[in-house]
């Protein structure tokens, strides 16, 4: 589980983690594939690293394209109670609140009408499955998004996606492989929105402009922290922004599975998720 520099990249020696062990990080971690495996659980040595890192002091908290109604889980699987969380692939930050209902309210909501967009996908892809989250997380999805968390869900028709204020778009098209999908992906064009492709046939759009590294650089500013000392980690195309904000003068650090573009992204590459890759990397903080 030893950490390896991707090109151009580094990991921190041992004198500069004393150095700064005075300050605090900021840490912002992906939950899929960099926290969580596919089935759900996570590691003892992940969740055990993670309560390790904010008990020294560093400010630690999760930046993913999943919905809020999804990420909170993960929180209290960990045991993380952060100041802000980033959802929706920066879309939503969340900010706790004592006075709410789940310790959370919205402070921060990014939305766009898809309908355009998701107009032009279907022209594309007319057997894929859409699936459009709305700024309160209430979700409409089309029929056969079977693979998807549906709770808090309506499923309409098509048309029934149209004319709403989202936070994001997910489009699926599980006939395709992954190479022919970029290239479908490729012709539409996308103007006016920012997207990412997964790891399978899927689309994650978000409103123009709005990514992981937007919400946190945001969530930075409130909180304060010290540019230099910003750590992102992370395993999806949905986290290249993220790894160039928090490269720029911090770390970012991809997963060992992560796609070759992303981990060329990173300045420094660490363990797969399978061998709990994510808690060699906080453990390398002060």
């Amino acid at each position: 589980m030893s950490i390896e520099s991707s090109p151009g990249g580094r990991v921190a020696s041992a004198s500069e983690r004393i150095e700064t062990a005075a300050e605090p990080w900021f840490v912002a971690l992906d939950v899929d594939g960099t926290i969580m495996h596919e089935d759900g659980t996570i590691d003892d040595l992940v969740a055990d690293a993670v309560a390790a890192a904010e008990d020294r002091g560093h400010l630690v908290t999760l930046a993913t394209g999943r919905s809020w109604a999804t990420t909170r889980p993960v929180l209290e699987q960990l045991g993380l109670t952060p100041e802000y969380v980033v959802c929706a692939n920066g879309a939503i930050t969340m900010r706790r609140d004592d006075t709410a209902e789940g310790g959370y309210s919205r402070e921060h909501v990014e939305t766009f009408d898809p309908t355009a967009v998701l107009e032009r996908i279907r022209a594309f892809l007319p057997s894929g499955k859409f699936m459009v989250e709305l700024a309160d997380g209430f979700r409409l999805y089309t029929r056969g998004m079977t693979e998807w968390n549906l709770d808090n869900a309506r499923e309409v028709e098509f048309e029934g996606l149209l004319d709403q204020r989202a936070t994001r778009v997910v489009v699926t098209s599980l006939e395709h492989g992954l190479d022919e999908f970029f290239e479908i992906v490729d012709q539409m064009g996308l103007h006016h929105v920012s997207y990412a492709i997964g790891w399978t046939a899927w689309l994650d759009i978000a409103p123009d402009g709005v990514n992981k590294a937007t919400a946190l650089e945001r969530v930075r500013g409130w909180l304060g922290a010290d540019a230099a000392r910003v750590l992102a980690v992370g395993d999806g195309r949905n986290d290249l922004e993220m790894f160039a904000w928090a490269g720029a003068a911090g770390r970012s650090v991809a997963m060992g599975q992560a796609p070759d573009e992303v981990r060329a992204a990173a300045r420094e590459v660490t363990g797969a998720v399978d061998e709990a890759g994510l808690a060699a990397t906080l453990d390398t903080l002060p």
